[in-house]
């Protein structure tokens, strides 16, 4: 199959998803294709918004709409590490009175995993994720039990709340692909979901399959990026990093913490993704630039003064942004 037959077949097939999800969750096209990124990326994606934005109603949605197991767990104070990922149980054979130890598999054991307000529960049991996420198993009493492929983790978080709320730690944020913003409605959305009836996801039809899903998984990968876009996302990031030598003037007066090799690598295979998903077989530095914010707002810390100046994360990654692009050949670089 040619390239331009298989981007068109991954546009058939996205555009028929979003079309799907347009069911029951109104608006947000930003957000569901940051959502389909990171799933043709093999990343994690966590979710932040106030509450009654419809993130676990669009990961739920999209799960339906995937032929893909799924579970949910909701983060609470008082749940616990062996809650995420299952237990060893002492069994007796009946006959003959032999026992054993038999793992019970946890609902980690799921293609896709609803984490919601997973900073609702402590770090501990956070932690319990980080394996997972990272090495797609969990070991439990010194043995390790694969978890199904493909294997995703979707996390939401409220944002504003404190009480109650354990911030996750930077190591675990770093293993997310990406994180997502989820804002308001329009006022024409708005509208139309108060016109709409409760949304009903059980009306939804899975359309996507594991071997369909691996097969686009794979077009994505083979997706081509020039020395050009590898430059620009590398001098975004190394941009970032206050005391190195390739640091921006501003680092170290603006940002606490810079991004790692591993912001460097998901900038690349996200921009893969979104090329692929607007019909390119290769990336550019316009993929890079709308996806950096996704990719980076949890990998940057902005230090003190910025806090003081009114600069968040995205404030200064688009100044990065605008850093890096000097470097670009002119014809890239607008």
């Amino acid at each position: 199959m040619s390239d331009f037959n298989s981007l068109e077949r991954l546009n058939q097939k996205t555009t028929a998803l979003r079309q799907e999800l347009g069911k029951v969750v109104v608006g947000q096209n930003t957000v569901v294709e940051q959502l389909l990124i990171a799933l043709l990326s093999k990343g994690h994606a966590l979710l932040t918004g106030v509450p009654g934005l419809a993130k676990t109603l669009m990961v739920s949605s999209l799960a339906r709409v995937l032929k893909l197991s799924f579970k949910r767990i909701q983060f609470t104070p008082d749940l616990m590490p062996s809650d995420i990922t299952g237990t060893e149980v002492l069994q007796e054979d009946p006959t003959t009175r032999q026992r054993t130890f038999r793992f019970i598999q946890g609902p980690v054991f799921a293609n896709i995993l609803l984490a919601d307000e997973i900073n609702r529960t402590p770090p501990k049991t956070q932690a319990a994720l980080l394996e997972a996420m990272q090495e797609r198993k969990v070991t439990v009493a010194g043995a390790d039990h694969l978890l199904p492929k493909p294997f995703f983790v979707l996390a939401t978080q409220n944002p504003i709340e404190q009480e109650g709320t354990y911030p996750l730690p930077e190591a675990q944020l770093d293993r997310f692909l990406l994180m997502v913003r989820v804002g308001y409605p329009t006022d024409a959305e708005e509208a139309e979901i108060m016109r709409r009836p409760p949304p009903d996801t059980s009306t939804l039809s899975p359309l996507l399959d594991q071997a369909e899903l691996e097969e686009l998984q794979e077009l994505v990968r083979g997706i081509a990026v020039s020395d050009t876009v590898l430059d620009f996302a590398r001098r975004i990031t190394r941009l970032s990093r206050p005391g190195t030598p390739e640091a921006a003037d501003y680092a170290a007066r603006l940002i606490q913490w810079g991004a790692g090799p591993r912001a460097s690598t998901s900038l690349i295979a996200a921009a893969r993704a979104r090329a692929a998903l607007h019909g390119r077989a290769h990336a550019t530095p316009e993929d890079i630039e709308a996806i950096a914010q996704p990719v980076l707002r949890h990998r940057i810390l902005p230090s003190y003064n910025a806090q003081g100046e009114g600069l968040d994360a995205d404030s200064l990654i688009t100044r990065l942004i605008q850093s890096a692009k000097t470097r670009l050949p002119a014809a890239l670089a607008k």
